[in-house]
């Protein structure tokens, strides 16, 4: 059995359910929606992930016996509350976004419908995902958009959290990466790994020659030796002499790497080693990955700017009441009215209206009624739960896929990294907005 996620909450999300059900509008049938009300400073596209992580997560959502008796000894919510938490399944609909899907500001991202008390508990759980992976995915498909048709390779576990890390690698495999180098997203996830060897390694021997010989003898040719932590010309030169042209790889990682990856790639075609691949690693992000467009280099090793969503570690996503039961029995929109931090009421449907050459136009949103297709149109809400039950696919394979063709859908002018307006914009069908 997996570990209980039921805890990974917030107080308050337990002291509004003991106050709702006083006030015996805990059952009320509502509807909960997860968005962004806008795009981080500079950026025109989101990407969504951590779907498949929430929904995994919303199966271990159980207040077991070590759970409740914390909550008893912290007095944290009374003794009908605690029963009622003990029994807790969530029995509800999810409908959203699928997984690696393109978003844009006010996009219905996930739409939960359940009593408030089943929808309210969640908060926290799908937003902590959401908003991590997200910013992950959305600098990453920046990354793998500006390095074209050159792998890049995930590499930051270092700089965040051990869970973080492995989330992280999984929302950049989703938005593009090719691999990771961390290990437990290779087991967890089925995301190819890859390293080699960094300084530590070179440094523990006598002099160069002695660790690229050792390393080329237990790791064989094709191999990727480290070679700037000497001298990089020397290094390259010893590198071709010790493998020959059959030398898979070079690593350059730290100084004037667009300068550098023309001086190797140079020597290496006139040492015949044409196919040895130039890595470049240090520090990368979108913007260093675009500048090195013109360079030589074969691969892209990124590391803390992936895992920090390089500059926006959270999407700003937020999790809202939009719809409830009244007491006549009708369901209708309520909505936020704070300065900045308004909210659209209604139950939202939402479509990518697109050209007939199938390029995204503008995200069409109808308030509590689908919005008409026009015949190009893309519905984008899927049901990702039924009744309680996750009917959705979790892989990050398929949310890779999904990424890969929503992207694709973009006007061009999405995928520049200068400042600029979202890439398509948002559209409601209603005089809420």
């Amino acid at each position: 059995m997996n570990p209980s996620t039921a805890l990974l909450t917030d107080h308050y999300e337990l002291t509004m359910i003991q106050a709702a059900m006083r006030s015996g509008h805990a059952d009320r049938p509502c509807v909960f929606e997860a968005f962004a009300r806008r795009l981080p400073d500079g950026r025109r596209y989101g990407v969504l992930a951590g779907t498949g992580r929430v929904l995994e997560a919303l199966r271990d959502f159980r207040f077991g016996e070590e759970e409740i008796a914390y909550l008893r000894e912290r007095s944290v919510v009374d003794d009908r509350t605690l029963d009622w938490l003990a029994g807790y399944r969530f029995s509800g609909d999810i409908w959203g976004y699928a997984e690696g899907e393109v978003y844009l500001p006010g996009s219905p991202l996930m739409v939960v419908e359940s009593t408030f008390a089943e929808g309210v508990v969640l908060e926290t759980l799908i937003l902590s995902v959401l908003n991590h992976d997200s910013a992950v995915a959305s600098a990453a498909s920046r990354m793998t958009a500006a390095a074209g048709d050159r792998p890049c390779i995930e590499m930051g576990s270092r700089r965040t959290h051990e869970e973080s890390a492995v989330a992280a690698a999984r929302a950049a495999y989703i938005a593009g990466f090719a691999s990771t180098s961390n290990l437990e997203a290779g087991r967890r996830h089925g995301i190819p790994t890859a390293g080699t060897a960094a300084h530590s390694y070179t440094l523990l021997h006598d002099d160069e020659r002695d660790a690229f010989a050792n390393q080329l003898a237990s790791l064989g040719l094709q191999t990727t030796l480290l070679v700037d932590t000497y001298d990089v010309t020397a290094a390259v030169e010893l590198a071709v002499e010790l493998a020959g042209p059959e030398l898979g790889g070079v690593r350059l990682d730290s100084g004037d790497l667009v300068g550098q990856a023309h001086e190797v790639r140079a020597q290496l075609d006139a040492l015949g080693a044409r196919g040895t691949r130039i890595v470049v690693t240090s520090d990368l992000d979108e913007h260093a990955i675009a500048a090195l467009q013109a360079a030589p280099v074969d691969r892209y090793g990124v590391g803390t700017s992936v895992v920090t969503g390089s500059g926006h570690p959270a999407a700003g996503m937020v999790y809202k009441l939009v719809s409830r039961e009244s007491d006549a029995g009708r369901m209708e929109g309520v909505a936020k009215a704070s300065k900045d931090k308004a909210s659209v009421g209604g139950r939202k449907f939402a479509l990518r209206r697109r050209s007939a050459a199938g390029v995204a136009r503008a995200e069409i949103i109808g308030i509590d009624e689908r919005p008409q297709d026009d015949g190009d149109d893309r519905e984008l809400l899927v049901r990702l739960v039924a009744d309680g039950e996750v009917v959705a696919p979790t892989d990050a394979g398929s949310a890779r896929e999904r990424h890969a063709r929503s992207r694709a859908e973009l006007p061009v002018t999405a995928l520049r990294l200068s400042h600029g307006e979202a890439a398509i914009p948002t559209e409601y069908l209603d005089d809420w907005s």
